[in-house]
């Protein structure tokens, strides 16, 4: 351990301010003591240039460990997302699929009821013309326009119905999609947010 002064230069100082050789002696050996005390405990509280390196070792392989970490989960949570979206996918499809069989099997029944409706009331028609007379014929000709009439409303509100009832099916699956959407993209911002 080195002194960054001249211990005998001090003696000497002291000497010449009044002090003995022995009191200068005494004084200096205190400030040494002092100072070796000092440095002593300053000692204490620092590591070496080679502990430092290898603390610093160890911390960059725990760095590097919780990478390769992190790239795997990574991996393993995307594949995750990438499958759950292909169920999402197929479901969706499924859904559509049997949304257009309903519309296709509700478009044929109503098909069906307007041309049984049709020929029922072309049946009335015929036998109320037969059995009345030639004036009556232009009452019966109205009846018929208004049951005419009654059917196409009976068609336009089971219409309105299955527009309805397709427009909700649709924001179903408008609203699933958006949940998918955003449920991966806050999966991505937060590994986005643990890369960073």
């Amino acid at each position: 351990r080195r002194l960054f002064f001249d211990t005998h230069a001090l003696v000497c100082l002291l000497e010449e301010n009044g002090f003995t050789t022995q009191q200068s002696e005494v004084i200096v050996s205190a400030l040494v003591k002092i100072m070796n005390t000092n440095l002593d405990m300053i000692y204490k509280d620092m590591v070496t240039k080679v502990q430092q390196e290898i603390a610093l070792q160890q911390v960059m392989s725990h760095i590097g460990a919780v990478k390769k970490d992190m790239i795997i989960l990574e991996k393993s949570e995307f594949s995750a997302l990438r499958s759950e979206n292909e169920k999402i996918k197929l479901e969706l499809q499924q859904i559509k699929k049997q949304v257009m069989d309903e519309i296709t099997k509700v478009r044929a029944d109503n098909k069906l009821n307007l041309n049984l409706e049709k020929s029922r009331v072309k049946e009335l028609v015929m036998e109320q013309i037969r059995s009345i007379f030639k004036d009556q014929y232009f009452m019966l000709h109205a009846q018929q326009d208004r049951a005419l009439t009654q059917t196409d409303r009976k068609i336009d509100t089971e219409v309105a119905d299955l527009k309805t009832m397709l427009e909700s099916h649709k924001l179903d699956n408008i609203k699933y999609l958006a949940g998918s959407v955003f449920t991966c993209l806050t999966v991505a911002l937060g590994f986005y947010r643990l890369w960073i």
